[in-house]
C-alpha cells in the first residue's frame, strides 16, 4: 500500500475550475437581495452545527519529511501495480502529542520544573510520544531527586567546592571530611551499554551521597541534554586523573587491587587513603568483582573523596544485593522492576538536533496508526547467527505470538471484513542490515491480512556495521532507540542492551528471541516474553563476601530472578 498517497489531501481543483465559478458569481452579485443573503447564512450556519458538532479538535498536522528518506513498506516498486486506494481511519489508541496536553510532562514529579522548555524540546515532550507509564512514582524518590539536584548544583562544576578538591586531588591528598564527594563515570563500549552504565552510577551516587560527574568522548558530544538544572554533569576538561588507557582490571589504583598488595585496609582512615579510587565495574570470565558490593567493602569506599568507575554493564541489581542499601532502594522503589524506567526517563533526553529526527519520523509515519510494532535485531560476532536462521526465528516468533496478523491468499485480495478491517499496523524495525525490513515488507506487500488490516513496514537506517567512535552513528541510534520506544510491542534480540533501554523506557514486557545454544545453529524455542521491563545484568558477582562461598541470590532474594536470554544473568522483578 503507497502509505502516502493514502493520506495525501485531495489535489486542489484546476485554475480553469476557479475562473468559471467567479464568473459564475459575478453574473449572480447584482441580483441577491440582502433577506436572501442572511436567510441563506442562517441556513448554513446551522447545517455547519449539525454536521461538525463534536469534532472540533483536529489531529496534528504531519510535519515535513526526514532529513533522511527512510525505508517505508508503504512505499509501491515500480516493478509492481500499486494497491488500491485506501481510506486510512485516525488511530483510536494513540494520538499525536498535540492531542494530549493534559498528559503530565513532569510524569509525576519525577522530572524537575526548573528548566526552561526551550532549552532541550525532549525533556517535556517525548513522554507525551508513549502511553502513561504502568508504574506509579514514590513520593520518596521524588524527594531524593530534587534533594540531589540542590547537592550537584552546589558541588558541581564551576564551584568554588568543586575548585578545591580538584586541587586536593592534585595535591595527591583525600580529604578528610570533604563536604563534597564525586564519581566519575568513563564509557565503555556502545551507547546501550554506556546508558545503562550511566543510570547504575547515577543509582550509585544516589545511595553512597556522591556527585555524578559524566566523561563525554567525542563520539557522545550533542546526544544528551543536562539532566539536572543550574549545573552540568559533564567532567571538565583538565581532570588530573582518568587517562583511559590506565582504566583497567589491572590498574593498581583499582580498589580490588590496592587491597590485594595492601595498599588499603577496611579500617584505614580516611587522611590515610590515596587521592583516589578506581572501581572497575566489568565483567571479566562474565563476573563482576565481588568486592565492591558487600557492606564492609562500601564503608571503606565511602571514606574516598574521588571515585572513578569504569562500567559495561547494568550493575543496578547488584547494588539491591548490597545489604546496607536494601532498605532505601525499597523506600526509592516500591515496583523493583521499574528502576531503569524511571531513572532512565529522568536522565536521557536528546538534544534538540536528535529530537528532530525522532519526532519528524514518527509524526510522519507512526503517529496515526493503531498499533505498532518493534523489531529490534542485533548479531553477536562472537555468536553469529546466519540470516536465513534469524529471519525463520523471528517470523516463528510473530506467528506463535500473533505479534501480526496472519496472511491471506494472495489471490482473493478481498478479504472478508471484520472487527478490524481497515485498522493499520506499523512494525518499526531497528537493526544494521535491510533484509528483514525487505522480507517482511515483501509479505505484507504481496499478500492481505486475514482480518484486514493493513500492515506498514518501517526501517530507519541499515548502517550495516556498529560503528562506536562514531558520532552521527551515535546519533541514529540514540534516535532508533526512542522511536523502538514508542512501540505497543517489542520483539529484541537476546542480550541487546539496545533493546533493554528501549523497552525500559517504554515500561513494556518484551518478547526475546533467544540464542542458539553454543552447538546450535537454530534456537529450538523462537522467543519468550520478559518477566520484567528491567534490563538484564549478564555478569552478576558471586556475592559470597566474606563467606568465600558462592550464593546463588536467585535463590534467596524474592525480587531477583535469572535472566530469559542470560542464563546465569540477574535482573529484577515483581511478583
Amino acid at each position: 500500500m503507497d502509505m502516502k498517497r493514502a493520506r495525501s489531501p485531495r489535489a486542489p481543483a484546476d485554475g480553469g475550475d476557479d475562473d468559471k465559478r467567479r464568473a459564475a458569481s459575478a453574473k449572480w452579485g447584482g441580483a441577491v437581495r440582502p433577506k436572501m443573503v442572511l436567510v441563506g447564512f442562517l441556513i448554513t450556519l446551522a447545517l455547519l452545527a449539525f454536521t461538525f458538532g463534536g469534532r472540533s479538535a483536529p489531529l496534528p498536522s504531519t510535519p515535513s519529511s526526514p532529513t533522511s528518506v527512510p525505508k517505508a513498506g508503504g512505499a509501491t516498486p515500480k516493478s509492481k501495480p500499486p494497491f488500491p486506494r485506501q481510506t486510512v481511519i485516525p488511530s483510536k489508541n494513540v494520538t499525536a502529542p498535540a492531542t494530549t496536553p493534559s498528559q503530565d510532562k513532569l510524569l509525576g514529579g519525577l522530572l524537575s520544573a526548573a528548566f526552561e522548555e526551550s532549552s532541550c524540546q525532549s525533556r517535556y515532550k517525548s513522554s507525551l510520544y508513549r502511553k502513561p507509564s504502568p508504574f506509579p512514582l514514590s513520593p520518596y524518590l521524588v524527594k531524593k531527586l530534587r534533594k540531589y539536584e540542590a547537592y550537584h548544583k552546589k558541588c558541581g562544576p564551576g564551584t568554588h567546592r568543586y575548585r578545591t578538591a580538584v586541587e586536593q586531588l592534585q595535591a595527591g591528598r583525600n580529604a578528610d571530611s570533604s563536604e563534597c564527594k564525586y564519581v566519575v563515570w568513563f564509557p565503555c563500549n556502545g551507547l546501550g551499554n554506556r546508558m545503562l552504565t550511566i543510570a547504575s552510577t547515577f543509582l550509585y551516587a544516589l545511595l553512597s551521597g556522591r556527585v555524578m560527574l559524566v566523561n563525554v568522548p567525542r563520539e557522545q558530544e550533542g546526544l544528551f541534554c543536562e539532566p539536572f538544572p543550574g549545573t552540568s554533569w559533564v567532567l571538565p576538561g583538565g581532570f588530573p586523573e582518568g587517562n583511559p588507557m590506565k582504566l583497567n582490571v589491572g590498574a593498581p589504583e583499582s580498589y580490588v587491587n590496592m587491597l590485594k598488595n595492601g595498599v588499603i585496609r577496611h579500617d584505614t582512615p580516611a587522611a590515610s587513603l590515596p587521592a583516589h579510587v578506581y572501581l572497575h565495574v566489568e565483567q571479566t570470565r562474565l563476573r563482576l568483582s565481588d568486592n565492591i558490593f558487600c557492606d564492609d567493602d562500601q564503608r571503606l569506599l565511602r571514606k574516598f573523596s574521588w571515585m572513578i568507575l569504569k562500567s559495561d554493564s547494568y550493575f543496578a541489581p547488584a547494588l539491591f544485593l548490597t545489604p546496607m542499601y536494601e532498605k532505601e532502594l525499597a523506600r526509592m522503589f516500591p515496583q523493583r522492576e521499574a528502576v531503569f524506567h524511571h531513572l532512565g526517563r529522568y536522565l536521557f533526553h536528546p538534544t534538540d538536533r536528535v529530537w528532530g529526527i525522532v519526532r519528524r519520523y514518527y509524526e510522519a509515519y507512526l503517529a496515526r496508526v493503531d498499533e505498532k510494532i518493534g523489531f529490534q535485531i542485533r548479531i553477536f560476532p562472537e555468536k553469529p547467527v546466519k540470516f536465513e536462521n534469524m529471519y525463520d526465528q523471528l517470523t516463528r516468533c510473530i506467528r506463535e505470538q500473533r505479534l501480526l496478523p496472519e496472511l491471506g491468499d494472495p489471490a482473493s485480495p478481498a478479504m472478508n471484513a471484520t472487527g478490524h478491517d481497515g485498522k493499520v499496523k506499523a512494525v518499526l524495525i531497528a537493526s544494521l542490515y535491510s533484509g528483514y525490513y525487505d522480507k517482511i515488507r515483501g509479505l505484507y506487500y504481496e499478500s492481505p491480512t486475514k482480518t484486514g488490516e493493513i500492515v506498514a513496514v518501517y526501517q530507519p537506517s541499515h548502517e550495516e556495521k556498529q560503528e562506536y567512535a562514531s558520532n552521527e552513528h551515535n546519533q541514529k541510534a540514540l534516535a532508533e532507540i526512542y522511536l523502538l520506544s514508542y512501540c505497543d510491542k517489542i520483539a529484541m534480540s537476546a542480550w541487546s542492551t539496545f533493546g533493554y533501554v528501549a523497552y525500559g523506557f517504554a515500561g513494556v514486557k518484551p518478547w526475546i528471541l533467544l540464542r542458539p545454544d553454543w552447538n546450535k545453529e537454530v534456537s529450538d524455542v523462537a522467543c519468550v516474553r520478559s518477566t520484567s521491563v528491567e534490563p538484564c545484568l549478564h555478569s552478576p558477582p558471586i556475592l559470597g563476601c566474606r563467606a568465600k562461598k558462592e550464593v546463588d541470590v536467585a535463590r534467596v532474594k524474592p525480587y531477583v530472578r535469572h535472566c530469559e536470554d542470560v542464563g546465569f544473568g540477574l535482573k529484577l522483578f515483581d511478583s
